[in-house]
């Protein structure tokens, strides 16, 4: 009777653990990613950005790099992991995850960022531009100044930091500031692409003009709502 029931314990315990690790197994799930719709018309961005741009830079350039990102990541521990967190230790993995995470990511804020509506920041967003550059047009001339400088492909940024502070920087190729690779890390709310690929149909080499017209397609709105997320 009593090895009877020592083998019954063992075979508790081996089913306990193989339910735990079945439990295990279970919580571990693949982040789900999409490839997102442009959330206006390919012309709705005229007045900075013509139709073509839009379809090619969308539906070419960012279908790439999200197509690429999914089969970098394909196969390995990084399928659950929220993009953040590949950021966070970006380098630690391969130039294919870094490219590739940095296009899809960067092109989705960029997309979203922008609308036929724009204006000017409003709220909590417009009172820390303030306090952190003195004025709208004070940031406006920082923000052009770094996309203005980033030397070949890359991005300006509107970012908040661990301090809650806004800062502007840029970035070379797909780099962002939420890797752990950059000088300045932070979360970014505003985006500029800078490759030539997002401007130059129109433009030309005239990336001034380009930055300058970019203004008059910043959906604020989103923007906002971007900061708010972040200083939560």
């Amino acid at each position: 009777m009593k090895k009877t029931m020592i083998i019954l314990a063992v075979i508790l315990m081996a089913n306990a653990g193989l339910i735990k690790a079945q439990s295990i197994e279970k919580s571990k799930t693949k982040v789900v990613y999409e490839f997102p719709a442009l959330p206006y018309a390919y012309d709705a961005l005229e007045k900075a950005v013509d139709k073509e741009t839009m379809e090619i830079h969308h539906d070419r350039h960012f279908k790439g790099y999200f197509d690429k990102f999914l089969k970098a990541i394909e196969g390995t521990d990084l399928e659950y992991m929220p993009i953040e967190e590949i950021f966070a230790h970006m380098s630690k993995y391969p130039d294919a995850v870094r490219n590739n995470a940095g296009g899809f990511y960067n092109h989705e804020l960029f997309f979203n960022i922008m609308g036929p509506v724009s204006g000017n920041p409003e709220g909590r967003l417009a009172e820390a531009i303030d306090r952190d550059f003195g004025s709208l047009d004070a940031f406006k001339k920082e923000f052009e100044a770094a996309a203005a400088s980033q030397f070949g492909s890359g991005w300006a940024w509107l970012s908040i930091n661990d301090n809650g502070k806004l800062f502007v920087s840029h970035t070379p190729n797909q780099d962002n500031p939420l890797m752990d690779i950059v000088a300045e890390r932070g979360t970014p709310i505003l985006g500029l692409d800078v490759w030539e690929h997002a401007y130059y149909l129109r433009y030309q080499n005239k990336r001034t003009s380009y930055i300058g017209n970019f203004w008059s397609v910043v959906n604020w709105k989103e923007v906002e709502k971007l900061y708010e997320k972040a200083t939560k």
